[in-house]
């Protein structure tokens, strides 16, 4: 229990250089792709799912929208793997890191708010004085919008970064309790045990949950601009 609380969150180093390039590549490893004809279950199971999750989200897209598919379906598969591996045993979460989710989020951000400036420019300086506003208001409802804009990919960034650290943070202290209690407690341990192992389920269902989110109000924000 000597061990820092966050030591798990610190970016790992080889000859004084940090591995954060070769961990956030490994990911792509985890899906082949297949030339034959007839694919193994494994690719064909990873097709549906893509299959699936681009229809729902892409059925509200017009066909600008829908030229954003596939950098969509790439995000939420790299967000995905990258949490899901992050649950195993020392290894190490990119995606608790603010930096890196800031650095996923601004640019998709402001890629949908440029499309939205180019394409429906009317459109978009509307959303920043809506209709029927008293004349006294204008001023602060537009420095109200604008501050609401700008925000929106750092929201998306810290709610990301929040619930990937605050449930590893949960598996570790839950964790160093269970080893503490063994020699003290047996039956506490073994209640303190299950509690550990329905939260790492838990946490599955949060790392896709949180991948399939991150995705999803990119993609909201891009349709509100196409």
């Amino acid at each position: 229990m000597n061990e820092n609380l966050f030591a798990s969150f610190i970016t790992p180093m080889m000859f004084g250089l940090p591995l954060v390039t070769l961990i956030v590549l490994f990911p792509s490893l985890l899906f082949p792709t297949s030339n034959r004809l007839v694919s193994n279950r494994l690719i064909s199971l990873q097709q549906w799912m893509l299959q699936l999750v681009s229809k729902q989200m892409m059925s509200i897209h017009n066909t600008k929208g829908q030229t954003w598919a596939l950098m969509l379906m790439s995000l939420i598969l790299f967000i995905g793997s990258t949490n899901l591996l992050g649950l195993l045993p020392h290894s190490f979460t990119p995606t608790t890191q603010l930096s890196m989710n800031l650095g996923m989020a601004i640019p998709l951000w402001a890629g949908a708010v440029i499309t939205g400036f180019r394409n429906k420019t009317k459109a978009s300086l509307a959303h920043f004085l809506p209709q029927g506003t008293p004349t006294p208001l204008i001023p602060m409802l537009v420095i109200i919008e604008t501050i609401s804009l700008f925000i929106q990919p750092v929201a998306l960034a810290v709610r990301l970064t929040a619930n990937i650290t605050a449930g590893h943070l949960l598996i570790h202290l839950i964790g160093g309790a269970t080893l503490a209690l063994m020699s003290i407690n047996t039956t506490t341990a073994l209640i303190t045990f299950i509690i550990l192992i329905l939260l790492t389920i838990l946490e599955f269902a949060v790392a896709m949950i949180q991948a399939y989110v991150f995705t999803l109000l990119v993609s909201l924000y891009l349709h509100d601009n196409t």
